[in-house]
Formats: structure tokens, C-alpha cells, sequence
């Protein structure tokens, strides 16, 4: 993408009602304006929230909007120019239940209350394989324990990646934690149990992944214990 581009989509994102880019220092003094109060003063109702962490261009959160109208929708990435396809589109078809936020994940507890958040998606993220990239993997210890705060008791955590380390890495984590995996499988297109919303949205990357015959894992776990 030119650099002209990205600046385009970067100043059209500051006109999307449905765009949230919140100022560092805003963060890291804990007073963002939504954080513990995204029903009541975003999204006006008391509906489920349902965060897409590293959301991309937005297809797979845009599609969750659009088949669960009675809940919110969360998308989080810090490239701008890519989750502006997913906003304007969340616009053009008036999608209100969705909104997406510019932030770094490592700060979600400045964005997010204990308990506030009731399901979370992660979509093919990148694996970092080598060892000393640990800490960017999404799901990693230090992720897990935000996501763990975050999200309500039984609140559910949803990973799809075409990557046999991360799949193996993130049973060999849920191993030491007291948690209920819910589903599991390593190929979820040949699964007949595999449920319906997860292999019934593909985003832009799991369509290339299925092209070149890889196969989708799928796990969805919640802890035990809060």
C-alpha cells in the first residue's frame, strides 16, 4: 500500500463515527473515557461485548456483527489503514453494533475493565516462532492474564490459526492453567462437529491458507476459575 493511501485512509478514519483511536498519554494515566463503561456510554445498550484482537482488514469481526445483531462487536489493531476497509464497510451497510479501536494490544487493561468483555477472537495471528518474539505472540502468558481480567467468568476465548507451532504452544499453556476447553480440533474442515460461525466466516488469510491445502486449527477454552 503507497504511502498516499495509507494517509488517505488515515484521515478518512478520523471521520468514521465507528473509530476510536485513543491518545497514549490518555492510556497510560487510566482515564480513558469508555474503559468500564463501553455498554452504557458506546454502545447504549446492555447487549454482550465480543472483542476481535489484531482484526486486520476486519472481515471476520464485520461478519460476527452481522450474524449476532444483539450483541457488540470490538475490533482492535494498531494499523489504521487496514481496519479501515472493515469500518467504511461497517458504515456503508449501517452496521451499528461494531466498532474499532487503534491501539496496541499490550494496553487493553487501559481500555477495558475486569469482567467487561465476554468472548474473545483471535484470527490467525502471527506466530512469531522464534524464541525471543514470545512476548508478541498473542497468546502468550502475559496476554493470557489480560485476557483472563478482562473477560466474564466463562467468558470464552476463540483461536483460529493455520500454524501447527502456535496450536501446539497454546495446548502446551492451557495445560498449566485451570481452564474448560470447550473445542478442539487441528483441521476444522474436516471436522463435523466444528461449529457453524467458525467455519462458516473465512477471512482473506484463511482463504489463501485453504488454497494451499493447510489445515485450520480451532481452539475455544474459558478458565475455571476468576
Amino acid at each position: 500500500m503507497g504511502s498516499k493511501n495509507k494517509l488517505k485512509r488515515f484521515n478518512e478514519n478520523l471521520t468514521f463515527p465507528n473509530v476510536i483511536q485513543p491518545d497514549r498519554k490518555i492510556l497510560e494515566s487510566d482515564s480513558f473515557i469508555y474503559k468500564g463503561k463501553w455498554k452504557e456510554n458506546y454502545f447504549n445498550n446492555e447487549n454482550d461485548i465480543i472483542l476481535e484482537l489484531g482484526c486486520g482488514k476486519g472481515e471476520y469481526v464485520i461478519s460476527l456483527a452481522k450474524e449476532n445483531p444483539n450483541k457488540n462487536f470490538i475490533g482492535i489493531d494498531i494499523k489504521g489503514a487496514r481496519f479501515w476497509r472493515g469500518a467504511k464497510t461497517a458504515i456503508e451497510e449501517n452496521i451499528s453494533n461494531v466498532s474499532f479501536v487503534r491501539v496496541k494490544i499490550e494496553m487493553i487493561l487501559a481500555i477495558f475493565s475486569e469482567n467487561e468483555i465476554n468472548e474473545i477472537w483471535l484470527t490467525f495471528p502471527d506466530p512469531q516462532i522464534k524464541h525471543k518474539r514470545t512476548k508478541l505472540r498473542l497468546i502468550n502468558p502475559e496476554f493470557l492474564e489480560k485476557y483472563k481480567f478482562i473477560l466474564a467468568p466463562m467468558g470464552l476465548v476463540n483461536l483460529k490459526t493455520d500454524s501447527e507451532f502456535l496450536y501446539g504452544y497454546t495446548l502446551g499453556l492451557l495445560e498449566n492453567i485451570s481452564c474448560t476447553i470447550k473445542h478442539i480440533h487441528h483441521d476444522i474442515y474436516n471436522n463435523s462437529n466444528s461449529p457453524s460461525r467458525v467455519i462458516n466466516i473465512q477471512t482473506f488469510y484463511e482463504k489463501k491458507f485453504l488454497k494451499e491445502n493447510k489445515s485450520i486449527k480451532y481452539i475455544q477454552f474459558y478458565w475455571n476459575e476468576y
